[in-house]
């Protein structure tokens, strides 16, 4: 029987486990002391398994699971603003991404999961401790599905990697931008940017927003969006229906979306 390298089980409660199918008994945070390849191992999808009190069912490794069961260390972009840098973007197989801030990769392993094989992937992480997270994410996930781009990774500030990321590619077609300051960071790479290529910011703070725009349409590029996107979910009221859920819009940050669409002299 073959089998994949990591396997994803869920609880009935929906609580995800992604679980490194290899043998040897060893403590798994969450499911206690276990060998996977003598518990789990021959577990199909969709069936279920008794591990201590809990009955796991496994699932297949698709993206939203391995991103529910994925390691956090820094905030990671959520699925609806990923989602949006992806489609506005315009992302697709074999497009060529640059990513700065990866955090815990929430967002590296959208990209990754629709740029396929033949896409180049780069990211940039300034601190180690979240660059070690991160690509601990990107390794499940390449690990997991049977397409995965050309990845680089290169560890320090964006503004000090521009030759580096030149050794690697001379133009990309989207980067992407989740710092704490932006505007050296747009000034740093808005020349790798090809004709037609849209750069992306997630800016916590509205004072981080306006300071992109400007650094913008000072190095050449054209905003085509900047705002929020709330999110809020409905559930079955107790007495039938349909009804918000009692919570927060979920704001997350603000975005901007910028287009380079002319050569910047």
């Amino acid at each position: 029987m073959h089998h994949p390298k990591w396997g994803v089980f869920m609880e009935e409660h929906g609580k995800v486990h992604v679980v490194e199918m290899t043998e040897g008994t060893r403590k798994i945070k969450g499911l206690g002391v276990l060998d996977p390849m003598l518990e789990l191992a021959s577990i199909d999808i969709g069936q279920q398994v008794l591990v201590g009190q809990k009955i796991l069912t496994r699932l297949p490794l698709r993206l939203p699971e391995l991103n529910r069961g994925m390691v956090r260390r820094a905030q990671t972009i959520s699925a609806k603003d990923a989602g949006f840098f992806i489609t506005r973007m315009g992302l697709g197989a074999g497009d060529t991404v640059l990513e700065a801030g990866i955090g815990s990769a929430g967002l590296s392993m959208h990209i990754a999961r629709v740029i396929g094989q033949q896409g180049k992937h780069i990211t940039v992480e300034p601190r180690s401790e979240h660059a070690e997270v991160g690509l601990e994410n990107l390794r499940r996930a390449k690990e997991s599905w049977l397409e995965f781009p050309e990845h680089h990774h290169l560890e320090g500030r964006i503004e000090e990697v521009i030759p580096h990321i030149k050794d690697i590619t001379a133009t990309v077609d989207a980067i992407v931008l989740d710092l704490p300051e932006h505007p050296s960071a747009i000034q740093a790479v808005a020349e790798l940017l090809a004709v037609g290529g849209r750069l992306a910011c997630y800016c916590p703070v509205s004072q981080q927003l306006e300071q992109a725009w400007v650094t913008c349409e000072e190095v050449g590029l054209t905003v085509e969006w900047a705002g929020e996107l709330m999110e809020r979910e409905w559930g079955r009221a107790a007495k039938g229906g349909m009804r918000p859920v009692n919570g927060p819009f979920g704001h997350t940050a603000f975005l901007l979306l910028a287009q380079r669409n002319r050569v910047i002299q």
